[in-house]
């Protein structure tokens, strides 16, 4: 069985025959498995992770010197200190108005280099195409936070105008991926709500401004029969039922720090697969060997009947010992011996 089926079976409600798996690391993390493993080490062969992703998960980005880059929509990110995402700097919209600003392209070239060869090299894996800082951090990273924020409330029809053509775009770089190119499996869409405790900006502002959208977003990729994976950090609790009802296949990063891993995979079983759930924040930094293996054991038994994906909470850290991080790739790596 290939591992495109096994997380089809997942994505489907049904019982797979082992727990699969998908798990990043940040380059910090990377190197520290160089180290271990040796240099000529392919980690991603090692780990064997399920998916294969296109696309960008946060944007894509062009080298514009001195530990600059910029993105196509015209954000420039400092990435002298995040080497792996960058940290924005200056506002693309200083002023609450498209006046002036034009959108990219979506037959801009960079959005498909390669997909065909990476297809070719991973016919076993499930194809995702990601479509990272898809609604709410694109409108942030072009307002800055805090005028994003106080947009809600002082300039609401510029904020909707602004979240609708961003989903346009979105909406029409997937329209060309999955006629392109029609190995592609699913979509996958980064785009964080969630604060260590409920929303950052409240339910009822989520309902109002980014849900509409998002409902858009899901339904193109259902309409082309793709299935919907979606990444977003902090508890999103309250909303999973509206991201259910929108089309919504899996959810990831599954915090254990702020969300009760146990209670929703019983709750939603059937229903949505959750992926994630390996506390980076916690057991992976300051936990012992021990500590890893017995919080990875007890996620694979989660979820062997199905609807659950394992990874770590989020890239695993470079302040994680390499002790840590050996435990759970040998314990997922033992599911197939």
């Amino acid at each position: 069985m290939t591992k495109k089926e096994v997380i089809k079976m997942v994505l489907d409600g049904k019982k797979p025959p082992y727990v699969p798996w998908d798990c990043k690391f940040t380059i910090e993390a990377l190197e520290k498995m160089k180290k271990h493993y040796g240099e000529d080490v392919d980690v991603e062969e090692l780990v064997g992770n399920h998916f294969i992703k296109l696309g960008q998960s946060s944007g894509f980005k062009t080298d514009i010197g001195k530990d600059r880059k910029i993105d196509i929509f015209g954000t420039v990110w400092d990435m002298s200190l995040e080497k792996d995402i960058g940290n924005v700097e200056g506002l693309v919209l200083p002023e609450p108005t498209l006046e002036g600003y034009e959108f990219p392209d979506p037959e801009n070239p960079i959005l498909y280099a390669g997909i065909e060869e990476k297809i070719a090299a991973n016919k076993d894996k499930f194809v995702l195409y990601s479509i990272g800082f898809s609604l709410f951090e694109r409108y942030w990273c072009l307002r800055g936070m805090e005028n994003a924020f106080m947009d809600f409330m002082m300039y609401p029809d510029f904020v909707k105008d602004t979240l609708r053509k961003i989903a346009d775009f979105n909406i029409a770089v997937i329209k060309n991926v999955c006629e392109r190119y029609p190995e592609v499996d699913g979509i996958y869409f980064g785009d964080d709500w969630g604060a260590q405790k409920k929303l950052l900006m409240g339910k009822e502002v989520w309902m109002e401004f980014l849900y509409p959208e998002l409902k858009r977003m899901y339904a193109n990729t259902k309409s082309f029969g793709k299935y919907q994976l979606i990444h977003s950090c902090g508890d999103i609790a309250e909303i999973i039922p509206e991201l259910i009802e929108a089309g919504v296949n899996s959810i990831n990063p599954f915090q254990p720090e702020v969300l009760d891993v146990d209670e929703l995979m019983n709750t939603y079983k059937g229903k949505v697969t959750f992926h994630g759930g390996l506390s980076t924040q916690k057991t992976l930094p300051y936990g012992s060997v021990e500590d890893v293996q017995k919080e990875t054991k007890h996620l694979l038994e989660l979820g062997k009947d199905g609807g659950y994906i394992f990874c770590p909470s989020h890239a695993t850290e470079g302040d994680t010992p390499i002790e840590n991080i050996v435990a759970f790739i040998d314990l997922i790596l033992a599911q197939k011996r």
